[in-house]
């Protein structure tokens, strides 16, 4: 999450809301970075420009394969309907996210499209690590504005 957290703080620097991600290799906790990102939104004017969603394209370019099984996304803020659909379809193993998101979250706060039984894919869910960390970044950033 700590590199997740870092990913968060360049975007804050960009006048970006400080979302980070990053993709971890098959392997555990000490498994390498495949890729990471930050919201990239205001920068290139791209509404898909997400931390989650510019890490697992990354990733897959790096993979060389769309499929991510038994990658894990680490991010600092629970996924919006967006990047839980692109996570349940690049078939990543494993979701671990920091704050959860009572405006737009999908993965247990308006809704759990990961763990929904209809979809041919649900990752394992790993929620509140370093959960004030990554909450108190984005208080600091819009309290900021």
């Amino acid at each position: 999450m700590r590199l997740a957290l870092a990913e968060a703080a360049r975007a804050a620097r960009a006048g970006e809301v400080p979302v980070g991600a990053v993709v971890l290799a098959p392997g555990g906790p000490e498994a390498p970075v495949l890729a990471a990102g930050h919201n990239e939104r205001e920068t290139t004017g791209d509404p898909t420009a997400h931390a989650e969603v510019l890490a697992l394209r990354r990733a897959a370019g790096r993979l060389g394969e769309w499929r991510l099984a038994d990658c894990t996304l680490v991010v600092t803020l629970e996924p919006c309907v967006m990047c839980a659909g692109a996570l349940v379809q690049a078939r990543v193993g494993r979701l671990v996210f920091g704050a959860l998101d009572e405006k737009a979250g999908a993965v247990g706060s308006l809704w759990d499209l990961v763990r929904d039984r209809r979809l041919n894919h649900r990752p394992e869910v790993v929620h509140g690590v370093l959960a004030d960390a990554c909450s108190g970044l984005l208080t600091d950033f819009f309290r900021s504005l």
